[in-house]
């Protein structure tokens, strides 16, 4: 279960995970940085912003003739700048494990993968796009790695494995990363749905008496 189902149920899953599969060392981020470095990069300028702007544009545009300009222009600009404000909403100042690590000990109320992804579709969503299709996705839900959430987006009927990761996790402060599904060397991605059907599955067998 992810945590846009039952909030309470997906933090447990996040503490579970977070604490098997990494040391607190790696968590509160205390691998040592170089004398005089920030823990925390500066907040990327407006002209940054606006180049991410254009190139996210370019990208969506891309994935085929249909998709209509301005609703590619509409995209990029909620997919780049929200997160920046959900990060001050939501107080990360850190990196992205170690703020994991606050929100499953209740320092923060919110800024998992779980919750980025969320505060993404609903924001999306409501842009009402026709010629764009929002896709919700998860990693390493099959093995004892920190499960990741992310929302991908395609054009109107194409597969999700044809789409652009939209991730404001996984650089930290809501800096979005994106990037081809199938480009991407760090996660491999499925349909949020067959996850879900394959954990029912999984659930239902192993309560059946052998």
């Amino acid at each position: 279960m992810t945590m846009c189902a039952k909030r309470a149920d997906a933090v447990g899953l996040t503490r579970r995970r977070v604490l098997a599969g990494l040391g607190l060392g790696l968590l509160a981020g205390c691998a040592p940085l170089p004398e005089g470095a920030a823990l925390v990069p500066p907040a990327p300028s407006q002209a940054e912003q606006q180049a991410q702007i254009a190139a996210l544009t370019a990208a969506l545009r891309g994935l085929s003739p249909g998709v209509s300009p301005a609703e590619a222009a509409r995209a990029a600009h909620v997919a780049v700048t929200q997160p920046l404000a959900w990060a001050r909403e939501w107080q990360v100042v850190d990196p992205p494990l170690a703020h994991n690590f606050k929100v499953v000990h209740g320092i923060r109320e919110k800024g998992v993968c779980q919750d980025w992804a969320d505060a993404m579709e609903i924001a999306l969503t409501a842009e009402r796009f026709r010629t764009l299709q929002l896709h919700r996705a998860l990693a390493n839900a099959r093995n004892i790695q920190l499960e990741h959430a992310t929302v991908i987006a395609t054009a109107r009927g194409q597969p999700m494995d044809q789409g652009i990761i939209l991730d404001p996790w996984r650089i930290g402060q809501g800096r979005l990363y994106f990037g081809p599904v199938l480009q991407d060397d760090r996660y491999v991605w499925e349909a949020r749905e067959a996850v879900r059907a394959w954990k029912r599955q999984w659930h239902a067998e192993a309560l059946t008496p052998r």
